[in-house]
C-alpha cells in the first residue's frame, strides 16, 4: 500500500462520557459537503495516538525488550534484535493518521467556512482548539523522530521550507525528511505557545468528554504542555545548553505538573474494542509471550548492587509464579533455551497495568521531579520526591513509601536515573529514549553477557547473550519503512546520507 502524508479523514463516532464504539472508516457521500466535528476528530486522535505508542510491535515487541524491563518466552527474536521491517510500517503509517486528524482539527478551526461552526455544541473557542492539537502533534512527532530518526515534519508556528509533511493543495506525497535539530526546536517553541494559549484560556474548557486525557481541562492541558518542555529541552542539554536553560526555566516559571493529579493519562475502557494494548496482546488473544525480565526482577527485588534495597513496586509489577515466587524470565534467549522456562516457573505482568481498562501514561509528576532534580545538579529533594510519586500512582501503602523512600541511596546521576527507569515502567518509548540519551541505567545485558547459569533438567547450563542484529547493545533506532525507499526516494536518501545508514545501530543525532 502506498504510505501517504495526506488522508481523507471520514469518521463517525459515538461517545458518551468514554468511548464506547470507534469507527474509523465510514464512507462519507462525496456528493453532499460535510465535515468531521472536531470532538470526533478529537477522540479518534487521542486513541490512536495511544495505541500506536504502546503496540505490539514497536512497544511490546520493540522498546520493552530494548530497555530489559520485559523478556520473551515464546518467539525470542525481538529480544535478539531482529526487528520486522513491518513494524516499522504500522507505527509510521498508524501515527501519521493520528497527524493527518489533528491537521485536520487546527484546518477546520482556521478555514474562514468552517472556523465558527465547530466551536458549537461545547468543542470550546478556535484558539484552544488548535492548542491542544498542536501539543498532541508534537507527541505523535516525537514519537516518530526518537524512533526513526529524521522524519517529514510539520508545524504550525513555521513555515521552515524544510516542514513539508502534510502539505495539501495540492498534496505532498514526497516531502523532505526534517532533520531531528529542527524537530526538536520547534517542537519546543510548539508547545511553549499552544501552554501560553492554554493558560490565557485556563477556566475554559474544550473538546468536553471527547477528550479522553483531561476532559477537557484547558489548565490541565497548559501543565503537560509545558511539562513536556522539560522533557523535551533536557535532550538538548548538550547538544544546546542555551536552548535546555531557556525553555526549562520558562516552563517551570509557568506551572509545570505538581502531583499526580495532573498526570496526563489516556484510559481504556473494559469492553471490546477500546481495551489496552497489553490486554489485547495478552488476555484477549490468549497468549503468554512475555514476562518480567531477570534483569528487572533482580533490581526490583534489592538484587542489584547498585541498589540493595527490595522495592515494594515489585507485586505490581508482576504476578508471583507457580511457585510463589518472583523469578524474572532471563533476557535475550534463543528459543530453544527459551522452551526451558515454563510461563508458570516465571513472573508475567502484573494485573494492575495487564487490565483491559489500564490507563496508559503520556507524562506523570514523577518524571517531571526527576527532570528538575537533574536540572538542579541531581537534587534530593526533587530525586525523592519524584520516587514517592511513582510509589504513590503505583498504590504502595503509606508506610511503605516512606520506608522506601528513607532507605534510598543519595541522589546521583545513577542513582536519580535508575529510580527514573523503574518509575518510567510500561512508558517504553520514553525508558529507552532515556536509555540512549543518558547511558542508564548500565546494567542492562550486552553480546556475550550470562543470562542464565543453573541445572536445567538435570544439567549445568550456560546461556549467554547473543543478538542477531546491531553492534551488540540496546538498538539506537529502528528501519524506515521498505516502502519509503520507493514512495519517496529522494527524501529517504537524503536523511541516510544526512544520519547514516538505515541500521538500528545508527545512533540518532538527538542521542549522540
Amino acid at each position: 500500500m502506498k504510505i501517504r502524508y495526506i488522508y481523507s479523514i471520514f469518521a463517525a463516532l459515538l461517545f458518551l462520557g468514554f468511548v464506547s464504539c470507534i469507527n474509523e472508516d465510514l464512507n462519507i457521500d462525496p456528493n453532499r459537503p460535510t465535515f468531521v466535528p472536531t470532538t470526533s476528530l478529537i477522540v479518534t486522535a487521542e486513541k490512536r495516538l495511544v495505541d500506536n505508542l504502546r503496540n505490539e510491535s514497536v512497544s511490546l515487541r520493540g522498546s520493552a525488550l530494548f530497555v530489559q524491563q520485559l523478556s520473551q518466552n515464546t518467539y525470542t527474536s525481538q529480544s535478539r534484535y531482529d526487528i520486522p521491517f513491518g513494524y516499522s510500517a504500522e507505527y509510521w503509517s498508524g501515527l501519521y493518521k493520528v497527524l493527518n486528524n489533528l491537521q485536520e482539527i487546527i484546518n477546520l478551526n482556521t478555514d474562514p467556512a468552517t472556523k465558527d461552526i465547530v466551536t458549537a455544541s461545547g468543542a470550546g473557542r478556535n484558539a484552544n482548539q488548535i492548542a491542544i492539537s498542536r501539543i498532541l502533534k508534537s507527541y505523535a512527532y516525537y514519537a516518530l523522530t526518537d524512533v526513526f530518526g529524521n522524519v517529514p515534519y510539520n508545524s504550525y508556528g513555521s513555515d521552515d521550507s524544510d516542514f513539508q509533511a502534510l502539505q495539501q493543495n495540492p498534496d505532498n506525497i514526497t516531502p523532505k525528511y526534517a532533520s531531528q535539530e529542527k524537530i526538536y526546536a520547534d517542537i519546543l517553541n510548539e508547545l511553549k505557545q499552544a501552554g501560553d494559549t492554554l493558560s490565557k484560556y485556563s477556566a475554559e474548557r474544550t473538546f468536553g468528554n471527547a477528550d479522553i486525557i483531561y476532559a477537557g481541562n484547558n489548565d490541565k492541558w497548559a501543565k503537560f504542555a509545558q511539562s513536556l518542555r522539560l522533557r523535551f529541552a533536557t535532550r538538548l542539554k548538550t547538544k544546546n545548553p542555551a536552548l535546555y536553560q531557556s525553555h526549562f526555566t520558562d516552563a517551570l516559571n509557568k506551572g509545570v505538573f505538581a502531583s499526580n493529579a495532573d498526570n496526563a493519562v489516556y484510559k481504556y475502557a473494559s469492553t471490546a474494542p477500546n481495551e489496552a494494548p497489553l490486554y489485547r496482546a495478552t488476555v484477549t488473544a490468549n497468549r503468554r509471550d512475555f514476562a518480567v525480565s531477570h534483569v528487572f526482577v533482580n533490581l526490583l527485588k534489592g538484587e542489584n548492587p547498585q541498589l540493595p534495597i527490595a522495592d515494594p513496586r515489585l507485586g505490581i509489577y508482576a504476578l508471583k509464579n507457580g511457585a510463589g515466587n518472583y523469578v524474572g524470565l532471563p533476557y535475550g534467549l534463543t528459543e530453544g533455551q527459551a522452551g526451558k522456562f515454563s510461563a508458570q516457573n516465571v513472573s508475567l505482568p502484573g494485573a494492575v497495568y495487564n487490565a483491559a481498562n489500564y490507563g496508559e501514561v503520556l507524562q506523570e509528576y514523577s518524571e517531571v521531579a526527576f527532570l528538575i532534580s537533574e536540572f538542579n545538579n541531581w537534587s534530593q529533594s526533587d530525586y525523592e520526591k519524584g520516587v514517592q510519586a511513582s510509589l504513590e500512582k503505583w498504590g504502595v501503602p503509606a508506610a511503605d513509601v516512606q520506608s522506601y523512600v528513607t532507605a534510598l541511596p543519595a541522589a546521583n546521576q545513577q542513582n536519580v536515573l535508575n529510580q527514573k527507569y523503574i518509575a518510567l515502567f510500561t512508558q517504553f518509548l520514553e525508558t529507552w529514549s532515556e536509555y540512549r540519551r543518558t547511558g542508564f541505567p548500565n546494567f542492562l545485558v550486552k553480546r556475550n553477557d550470562v543470562v542464565f547459569s543453573g541445572v536445567i533438567e538435570g544439567e549445568n547450563v550456560s546461556y549467554t547473550f547473543s543478538p542477531l542484529f546491531g553492534d551488540g547493545g540496546v538498538p539506537s533506532r529502528l528501519y524506515y519503512p521498505v516502502k519509503e525507499q520507493t514512495v519517496n526516494k529522494e527524501s529517504y536518501q537524503d536523511a541516510i546520507a544526512a544520519q547514516g545508514g538505515d541500521v538500528i545501530e545508527t545512533k540518532l543525532w538527538i542521542f549522540k
